[in-house]
């Protein structure tokens, strides 16, 4: 089975929130050696203007992931997981992400693209908080190669 070119202009709607934790934050900015106190101590996070940590710009791939995640395991989209090759991740903030919050990822596919017997598949995730504020929108590319 091929991907589902069907699935252009598809929407998957949020799942279950994702709360954001200081713990989340503190792992995450470690993880990614992110240096700003403003990640680690509250205090200097409320110095520089911030309700709690500040979470790291790239924190958002966590949940952008979990969105892409419901295309992925949906059997209708025809992806074979384990062909997927990431090629490409962009990131909007319209806002910082602060411990505390608590997001909502809904997807968009964008684009499929058929290069040769694969598809480059373009998603986009709006993320807000449950109250409905933008908080930012990824762009993402897959690749998925053509089976052997």
């Amino acid at each position: 089975m091929g991907i589902n070119p069907d699935l252009v202009e598809h929407i998957y709607p949020a799942g279950a929130s994702y709360q954001v934790g200081r713990e989340k934050i503190r792992e995450f900015a470690t993880a990614t050696k992110a240096s700003s106190p403003a990640h680690f101590d509250v205090q200097a996070a409320q110095a520089l203007g911030y309700a709690d940590l500040v979470a790291p710009p790239t924190f958002v791939i966590i949940i952008a992931q979990r969105a892409d995640a419901q295309l992925i395991a949906d059997p209708a989209s025809g992806i074979d997981f384990s062909r997927v090759v990431h090629a490409d991740q962009r990131f909007t903030h319209h806002r910082p992400i602060v411990a505390g919050d608590e997001l909502l990822a809904e997807l968009y596919v964008d684009q499929i693209r058929e290069m040769g017997a694969g598809a480059m598949i373009t998603t986009r995730a709006e993320i807000t908080t449950v109250s409905g504020e933008k908080v930012a929108t990824t762009t993402s590319s897959l690749l998925v190669r053509a089976g052997d």
